[in-house]
This record gives C-alpha cells, sequence and structure tokens, in this order.
C-alpha cells in the first residue's frame, strides 16, 4: 500500500473509532438517564448532566478530524459522502446526548416516582428508542444500507405509538392528582425519548448516503379534507390536489353527516375539467377515527371540524379555509368554477408549504 493510500485509511479509522466511542457514551447516557427517571434517582442524574460536557467534547473533536481530513486528503466520491455524514452524524448524536440531559433536569425536578402505568410507558418507549439508536450505529458502522432502511421503518412505527402514551399520560394526571409541573415534565421526557428515535432515523439515512449516495427522498404528506356532507367542496378539494401533486401526498376527505352520493352537477363539472371521480363517494368521519393520528393535516373547510372530531392527534396540525357559503351548496356550472378558483390556490399554497415550490 503507498504511503498516501495508508495514511488515508489511517485517518479513516481514526475517525470511525471515534464515531463508535461517542455514539457507546450516548447509547449509555440514555440509559443511566431513563435508569434515573423511573427511579427518581437526583444523584444519577446529576452525574449524566455532567457528564454530557465529555460528549460534547468528543463531537467537537469529531468535528475537527472530520475538517482536517477534507483539508489532508481532498476527498472525492465515496470517501467525500462518508465525511459529510459524518459531519451530520456528529450534530445527531450530540442532540441524543442533550436529551438524555434534559430527561436527567427533568428528574431532579419532579416531586414524586412517575406512576406504575408511566414508568411502563417510560421503560417500553426507551427500550425501543435504544434498540433503534443501537441498529442505527451498527447499520452506519458496517456500512449496510439495508439495516439502515430496516430501521428507518422501526422508527416510524415507534413514532405512532407516541399518541397512545399521551393518552395514559393524561389519563394518570388525573386518577392521581398528580401536580402539573410532573405531567409537564414526563410529557418533555416521551417527547426526548421520541425524538431520540427521530434523530436514530436521521443517522440511518445518512448511512444510505454514504454507502448508496441516495439522498433522503421527499416526505409524502397525509391530508384530510372536512366538511359537513362530503359530497362537493370537500372532494373536489381532495381531487385537486391528487391531480395537482400527486407525488406529494396522500389525500383523503370524509364528512360528519355524509349524503348517500355525490352531486351529479359535480361530477359532471369534475369530468368536464379532467378530473377522474370514478369510484368517489362521501365517506363517514366516524369510519377514519382510528387512522386520525396518521393524518399530518387535517383542513377543515366550513370552521366546523373541531365539534365533530373526537380529538385532535398531538402529531396532526389542523387548518380551517372557510369556504364561501354560497359556494358550499354549488350545483351550477358557475358555481363550482367559482368554488374551483377558491380551492385550487388555497390548495397550492398548502402543498407549497410542506414541500416547498418543488412540490409536485
Amino acid at each position: 500500500m503507498a504511503h498516501y493510500d495508508e495514511r488515508l485509511e489511517q485517518d479513516l479509522e481514526l475517525i470511525r473509532g471515534k464515531i463508535r466511542a461517542l455514539a457507546e457514551e450516548v447509547e449509555d447516557a440514555v440509559a443511566q438517564a431513563v435508569r434515573a427517571i423511573l427511579s427518581v434517582d437526583r444523584d444519577l442524574a446529576g452525574e449524566i448532566i455532567l457528564g454530557d460536557l465529555r460528549i460534547n467534547r468528543a463531537t467537537r473533536e469529531l468535528d475537527k478530524l472530520s475538517h482536517l481530513f477534507v483539508a489532508r486528503h481532498l476527498p472525492s466520491a465515496g470517501h467525500l459522502r462518508f465525511i459529510s455524514s459524518v459531519l451530520r452524524l456528529s450534530v445527531a448524536l450530540e442532540r441524543i446526548g442533550d436529551y438524555a440531559v434534559t430527561i436527567c433536569r427533568e428528574t431532579v425536578q419532579l416531586s414524586k416516582q412517575p406512576s406504575e402505568t408511566v414508568s411502563r410507558d417510560i421503560e417500553m418507549m426507551a427500550d425501543q428508542a435504544r434498540r433503534i439508536f443501537h441498529q442505527a450505529m451498527k447499520a452506519f458502522n458496517e456500512n449496510n444500507a439495508e439495516l439502515a432502511k430496516g430501521t428507518m421503518g422501526m422508527a416510524d412505527q415507534l413514532a405512532s405509538s407516541f399518541d397512545k402514551i399521551f393518552d395514559d399520560l393524561v389519563r394518570d394526571a388525573k386518577k392521581e392528582s398528580r401536580a402539573v409541573e410532573d405531567s409537564f415534565g414526563l410529557l418533555v421526557v416521551f417527547n426526548r425519548i421520541e425524538r431520540i428515535s427521530d434523530q436514530s432515523k436521521n443517522l440511518c439515512e445518512e448511512t444510505v448516503f454514504h454507502v448508496t449516495g441516495e439522498t433522503k427522498r421527499p416526505k409524502v404528506y397525509r391530508v384530510l379534507f372536512l366538511d359537513q356532507h362530503n359530497d362537493c367542496a370537500s372532494q373536489m378539494a381532495e381531487h385537486i390536489a391528487r391531480k395537482a401533486y400527486p407525488e406529494s401526498g396522500k389525500y383523503t376527505s370524509a364528512g360528519w353527516e355524509p349524503v348517500e352520493a355525490l352531486r351529479p352537477e359535480l361530477q359532471a363539472f369534475m369530468d368536464a375539467h379532467g378530473f377522474d371521480l370514478r369510484g368517489a363517494h362521501p365517506e363517514k368521519l366516524s369510519a377514519l377515527h382510528e387512522d386520525l393520528a396518521d393524518q399530518h393535516v387535517i383542513v377543515d373547510l366550513i370552521g366546523q371540524a373541531r365539534e365533530h372530531l373526537p380529538e385532535i392527534p398531538f402529531h396532526t396540525a389542523l387548518i380551517r379555509w372557510n369556504i364561501d357559503e354560497d359556494l358550499r351548496g354549488a350545483t351550477t356550472t358557475e358555481e363550482f368554477e367559482r368554488l374551483h378558483n377558491e380551492l385550487a390556490p388555497k390548495v397550492r399554497a398548502l402543498m407549497e408549504t410542506l414541500h416547498g415550490e418543488n412540490a409536485s
């Protein structure tokens, strides 16, 4: 091996070693932080808070080595992708360390131990988050893009459980007459545990990038359009979005008092303007209640949806458009034209907010 190649491999192995050591330190900090919150061990929490200084120093050292590698070797192709991934990875690892610190700071403030239900939720969620983090780092260290992709799916599953855990926390607060400060603190703890999983997903994306060159795919947003009868405005909004932005989202519509069928006049208008309503029919909102937590955005077209939703899921944004009352019962071509002209810009603005000007 030429001297230059030997030096390059030595520098790469030094960086890889720093990554492994830093990841082990971060993983241990998370495990100890969870142990501290479950037992309200304030002394242990204090040790973890101060121990984060080592993690911060290690991330700075990793950044320094990465920049030095670039200056020394002027990398290209795979080596350049690796170093750029390391720079982003170090940010993610430092943040996970910060999440462990936040959990410990909340531990110090707790007035009593979490209830059995909440402790079980913390332990379950933390175990999954640590397993996801461990696999994410294993994938990175082994250059295993397939393991990284599988781990991203695990992270998505953990995110979907947050709403149930939030409900458990609310019920526990009412049942245990828990101090408001404790309830808020525990909510922060759950949020930080979830964020560990989110950052681990970012680590997986960096693995896929540096191994294959594939960049992160744009997020596909799930959007639900709501009004009373789901036979006109909400259907039109859904199909405008489907036609204009097929790659950017998955769209549905529903009503809390749906009628039997779509208005024939609407079908005729939409057909004439190139919209495919074959198979479309009014959907009852209550049939979608179990799926509400999967929606990224719920669009209320007449300003009454909040009264008919069982709850607003924690990760769902509810926005209101308030379509002109005169157009809610549209039956003529002119009224449908006006309704389309009111909805189309709103749909475009929403999708550009979610995806940027390149929404498609």
